[in-house]
């Protein structure tokens, strides 16, 4: 089989079956299937409950801090509860396309839906608990939920929605104007990042900390802060990235 005849075959077997990240949770279903969980969204640190807050007054909401401090996740949730309330009508999930060292996308099998696949994965636990998998299943389908590579936002307009921007350390100010220009009316945006994690070739030009700083004195935006102390991941975890911040002698 040629190669423009198996692109054309792939392309044919995502119309059917509505791509990679509806597969995703079918797989899952088929483990285990998840049930809706409505019980109330209980925040587990004080940075958290401040996130929380911040999120729901806020148009605009940077979470900065160390991985394992629920970030991701909590926004994920408020995302979710967002939706079934009515007061959003799309979830809007997306990162910047740069990797770490040698983990190059490109080199990944598949088309871009497939390679965008792991993007999902951070937020699909989160939209699961709090929808269930057979409404997380119909929400991919109609595209009421969504995953975007930053770099394919450019010109798009969201309306009514939240977006989730995640490792937004890896965002250069450019992408980082460009993503925060695409809030419409009724939106509203959580942006993420770890500027200790940062793969830029050189972190000094990371839109993180530079849109925190330009944007310091915009009412309707908001920044919290997480520390170590935070992490809820694992204690492992709080002990790994205290190790990491240590000076070596």
């Amino acid at each position: 089989m040629s190669r423009a005849a198996a692109r054309h075959q792939r392309r044919q077997e995502k119309k059917k079956d509505h791509g990679p990240l509806l597969r995703l949770v079918e797989e899952e279903i088929t483990r285990a299937p998840v049930r809706a969980s409505r019980a109330p969204l209980k925040p587990l640190t004080e940075a958290q409950r401040l996130y929380g807050a911040a999120i729901r007054a806020s148009r605009v909401t940077f979470g900065i801090g160390p991985a394992g401090t629920g970030k991701t996740w909590f926004a994920a949730a408020l995302a979710a509860e967002a939706l079934l309330a009515g007061e959003i009508e799309r979830i809007i999930i997306t990162r910047p396309a740069q990797e770490a060292a040698d983990e190059k996308m490109g080199f990944l099998p598949g088309e871009l839906d497939e390679k965008i696949e792991p993007y999902f994965r951070p937020v699909r636990d989160a939209l699961e608990e709090r929808l269930g998998s057979g409404q997380l299943e119909y929400l991919i389908k109609s595209k009421t939920i969504e995953v975007r590579p930053l770099a394919f936002l450019r010109g798009a307009t969201f309306k009514r929605a939240m977006i989730i921007a995640d490792e937004m350390q890896n965002s250069t100010v450019t992408g980082m104007k460009m993503l925060l220009t695409r809030m419409g009316e009724g939106s509203t945006m959580v942006v993420n990042g770890d500027p200790d994690q940062c793969d830029l070739p050189d972190p000094a030009k990371s839109g993180l900390l530079d849109a925190i700083d330009r944007l310091k004195h915009v009412q309707c935006v908001s920044a919290i802060h997480f520390g170590v102390e935070d992490i809820v991941r694992d204690s492992v975890v709080q002990e790994i990235v205290e190790a990491y911040m240590r000076k070596r002698p």
